[in-house]
């Protein structure tokens, strides 16, 4: 059977592995095992995240609210944005990928640090897009703005702190560069652990309103898998201008 031939380009992504399947593998006790390859939270879900589950287990039979109503509405009113401008995903992984199949196609560049999110990546390659990387690991600025000059890519991803190096730009750098990059440009800040760095550095913090008011081509990502605990509930989001919620929530199943 002959599948697309941009696949052949694609490594296929290895998350860390379960507990449980490393004690198969090697015959180890599961208490001397230390998982650290995917950033889980070490303190577990919230104890109230736990009883709201435990409340609603009943209703597991049931199809959730497609609209995610009461979610967009909390979210919306935490970030002081409008629940139109907001979608929530499986993971902020599939934010990322309806990004790319929204903007992007074969003959299209995305432009991202050297190292960075390997999804941005398998996904970019998954439509044929081009991959274009700057030279350092971490998020160099005048790196990014001259990779973008010269290729002008459809898509600039800022992972905002860095996964997995951990290294995080100031929200005022950002915004720097923000400004230098064309409207039709969509800029994707990838927060996911944006949580960690505001808590340490203000200065580091990006509120998603301020980013989307003042930049119409950006989106932001954020989760609940990693700050709060809650990685096997499999549930992100994206705020944006309502003209880019509208195009991603055409990709999204039912």
């Amino acid at each position: 059977m002959t599948f697309n031939s941009m696949l052949d380009s694609i490594q296929t992504y290895e998350a860390g592995k379960p507990i449980d399947l490393v004690v198969r593998e090697f015959g180890i006790a599961e208490n001397e095992v230390v998982k650290l390859a995917s950033n889980e939270n070490p303190l577990g879900a919230s104890p109230k995240a736990i009883e709201a589950i435990i409340t609603n287990a009943c209703n597991a039979h049931l199809y959730p609210d497609d609209s995610m109503f009461a979610l967009k509405e909390a979210l919306g009113k935490h970030y002081g944005v409008q629940s139109n401008e907001i979608i929530i995903g499986s993971g902020s992984d599939q934010i990322i990928e309806f990004c790319i199949h929204a903007k992007a196609n074969p003959k299209s560049k995305i432009l991202m640090a050297r190292t960075t999110f390997a999804m941005y990546e398998v996904y970019t390659k998954a439509v044929g897009a081009q991959v274009v990387r700057t030279p350092s690991h971490e998020h160099n600025l005048q790196e990014f703005l001259s990779a973008y000059q010269t290729h002008k890519p459809d898509i600039v991803f800022l992972c905002v702190p860095n996964n997995p190096l951990g290294e995080c730009l100031e929200s005022k750098e950002v915004f720097e560069l923000l400004k230098q990059i064309d409207s039709n440009c969509l800029v994707v800040i990838d927060g996911a652990y944006q949580e960690f760095a505001k808590a340490k550095d203000s200065n580091k913090a990006i509120c998603p309103k301020n980013l989307t008011e003042m930049f119409p081509n950006a989106i932001y990502l954020g989760t609940f898998s990693k700050a709060y605990g809650l990685g096997g509930m499999r549930v992100g989001y994206g705020i944006a201008k309502q003209e880019i919620i509208q195009s991603l929530l055409k990709l999204r199943p039912p």
